[in-house]
């Protein structure tokens, strides 16, 4: 960590706005765009800027879950050789800077000199289907190939100009390659947005200033994340959690004692998560850049609002994972619900260790799960369509106000389908969308309710459920009581009622309905 002299916070915030205000821009311009109602209206993406080195150096307030991984899906794409000016490389490949298989980043430089681009820009969406065995590409699939079309970091576009037959490849493995090129069009448009917003910062404040502001700013975001870790009681915090269908999960997080602190060398906060199992022949299975964005995330609420989220935010912590496991993922184990679901917990994981290393402040678990509901099938023209969409639950209570209701929480910051469009796009009728009563966990503050969705379908349907927390529910805090776990029901039209498991599949026919019961938030403190 650099300690410049001509440390400037006025400047540095006015280029903290001006940096996420491109990322920003960027993610503006990808949702007008954007074909499917999972960019349209859920607002599924993400967009970053990124130093020559591939460093975060700022990002727009989209999806937490994309955020902290980009920075590796950026790696990936530079480790295949220097980008020229025009190049744009795809990738969504989990074990080469990838999450799971639906997203699809993009990476582009801009601004170059003599060594090459000075800064890259990456964009990244969830797209409602990437082929695979089940529509939405989130199935119960026991390895990656079954999944979908697995993406390395490939050129789409070389020196301006598009390479056909990459994106003939991919758009012939899709099931609706219509909506699936406006949205990559889309981001690709988000690319050249990003392109003109860096230029034009160039302009304003000349580009060796624009470097120099970018490598303080980083420098900044280390501090306040230090000056944030300094709060916590020193000392060791196990906690324990578990996943539905895999089993007990251990975290172990280590705060600096003060005789550590000021070394900047040290790490103030050291994450283990080592304690897991083995990877498993389930979607559960997380890459590393989801574990290291899950653990950003806590620390980026630790942090506080006015602590920028860079490069800088996660060099005072140290990430232990073990290779080959559940949060370390190696070929060839699925992940579709690693980066949905398996980061939720981890969340929980982190944010329970340091339960006891900031008290009073850390708030009872959230519903833990973002219920991944898949639906797809064949129009009558004989087209094919895919659609995705999470649903909110509860947050949990905490040590000042109870849980918000039907919110979506943590790792994702999606909106809600709303009812008019999900209807008039596809043949679906939303039956019932309400807060599901007293799912939230009792409690001083009580916990969030969750939701109730039901939704009919009116022509046959391939459905795919992956979803948590329905065996153990989420935990309250201090005292606080659990919540209600989620469930889900199929009731066919003669009113028969079939319970689906939290990782399901099934088929709808006309007047069917499948209805998701989300979970509810814990409560916090002694009822």
């Amino acid at each position: 960590m650099s300690s410049s002299a001509r440390f400037d916070p006025v400047r540095l915030e006015v280029m903290r706005h001006a940096f996420a205000s491109v990322a920003d821009e960027m993610g503006a311009a990808l949702m007008r765009t954007g074909f499917s109602a999972n960019i349209k209206e859920r607002r599924d993406y993400s967009c970053a800027l990124f130093d020559s080195q591939g460093r975060a150096v700022a990002q727009g307030d989209h999806m937490p879950v994309h955020l902290g991984s980009m920075q590796a899906s950026v790696a990936a794409a530079l480790a295949w050789g220097p980008l020229e000016e025009g190049d744009v490389v795809a990738l969504n490949d989990p074990y080469e800077g990838g999450t799971h298989l639906p997203d699809l980043t993009l990476v582009g430089p801009t601004i170059f000199a003599g060594d090459g681009p000075l800064f890259y820009l990456a964009t990244r969406a969830h797209h409602s289907d990437m082929g695979g065995a089940t529509p939405g590409s989130m199935g119960l699939a026991s390895e990656i190939v079954a999944e979908g079309l697995r993406i390395p970091p490939v050129r789409l576009y070389r020196r301006g100009q598009p390479v056909e037959d990459v994106l003939r490849l991919v758009l012939a493995n899709l099931r609706d390659p219509v909506e699936r090129e406006g949205d990559l069009a889309a981001q690709l448009a988000s690319l050249h947005v990003g392109r003109r917003g860096v230029e034009e910062l160039a302009h304003r404040y000349g580009t060796p200033a624009l470097l120099r502001d970018a490598r303080d700013l980083m420098d900044y975001s280390e501090r306040m994340t230090r000056a944030a870790l300094q709060r916590l009681e020193p000392g060791t915090y196990d906690y324990s959690d578990t996943l539905d269908d895999v089993g007990p999960l251990q975290a172990r997080v280590t705060v600096a004692s003060p005789a550590r602190r000021g070394v900047a060398e040290s790490p103030e906060l050291e994450v283990d998560l080592r304690e897991v199992p083995d990877a498993v022949p389930l979607p559960v299975n997380c890459p590393r850049a989801v574990t290291l964005s899950a653990v950003g995330y806590v620390i980026r609420c630790i942090a506080g609002a006015s602590a920028p989220w860079n490069d800088g935010t996660l060099r005072p912590v140290r990430v232990l994972t073990r290779s080959g496991s559940l949060f370390d993922v190696a070929p060839p184990f699925p992940v579709a619900g690693g980066n949905v679901e398996t980061s939720q917990r981890i969340v929980d994981l982190v944010l329970g260790s340091l339960a006891s290393a900031l008290p009073g402040r850390i708030p009872a678990s959230s519903q833990g799960t973002m219920n991944n509901l898949c639906l797809g099938g064949t129009r009558r023209d004989g087209a094919r369509w895919s659609y995705y969409e999470t649903i909110a639950g509860g947050a949990g209570g905490g040590p000042r106000r109870r849980g918000e209701s039907g919110i979506h929480t943590h790792m994702t910051n999606s909106r809600n389908t709303p009812v008019e469009a999900l209807e008039h796009l596809l043949p679906l009728r939303v039956r019932r969308y309400h807060l599901r009563s007293d799912s939230g966990g009792a409690g001083q503050h009580r916990g969030g309710e969750g939701v109730v969705r039901e939704i009919e379908a009116l022509e046959p349907v391939s459905l795919t459920l992956l979803s948590e927390r329905r065996r153990v529910a989420p935990p309250g805090l201090a005292g606080g009581g659990a919540a209600s776990a989620g469930a889900a029901f199929i009731v066919r039209a003669d009113g028969a009622i079939e319970t689906l498991g939290g990782h399901d599949r099934a088929q709808l026919e006309p007047g069917d309905r499948v209805r998701i019961e989300t979970p509810g938030g814990g409560g916090w403190g002694t009822p």
